[in-house]
């Protein structure tokens, strides 16, 4: 089963990459590893979760934002290599929650993102990993993470 198969065996579908907001790249090839530039939950333009964690957003909307910014990588993984089949691993993801001063439960958010890899990928989607928490994101984000993918 390709990559796309089972992309639509889960009923999901990826949004559309969204461009860079500055001066940088979203993506960048350096071998057969492609590092991906921090990805919100920006969806058509439109902002799905902000706010910060432990104030009045919790960890089940938090991962759900972290599964947002992981279809996101994986759209701009998909735009830069043409077929997420390419993809021969996930090698990395760092993931950022805007949290409260004190949050301690990065991780439970994070996972996320880091369940929406092995939903998808499967075994090519485990990977090592931070969650941090930091007190505010771009356009108060609830997570940003970053990859780094291991291509064919």
């Amino acid at each position: 089963m390709t990559t796309d198969q089972r992309i639509a065996e889960l009923g999901i579908e990826l949004p559309t990459a969204p461009a860079p907001a500055g001066n940088y790249v979203a993506c960048m090839q350096v071998g057969n590893l492609l590092y991906i530039s921090g990805a919100i939950c920006l969806v058509n333009g439109a902002m799905t979760h902000t706010g910060k964690i432990g104030e009045i957003r919790d960890i089940a909307y938090g991962q759900a934002a972290a599964r947002v910014c992981a279809l996101n990588l994986l759209a701009v993984a998909k735009g830069h290599l043409g077929d997420l089949d390419k993809v021969s691993r996930v090698v990395q993801l760092n993931g950022f929650v805007n949290g409260v001063p004190s949050f301690a439960d990065s991780p439970a958010v994070i996972n996320g993102a880091s369940d929406t890899m092995v939903e998808i990928l499967g075994d090519r989607g485990r990977h090592t990993r931070a969650a941090v928490a930091v007190t505010g994101l771009p356009l108060d984000s609830t997570v940003e993470i970053q990859a780094i993918f291991e291509v064919a």
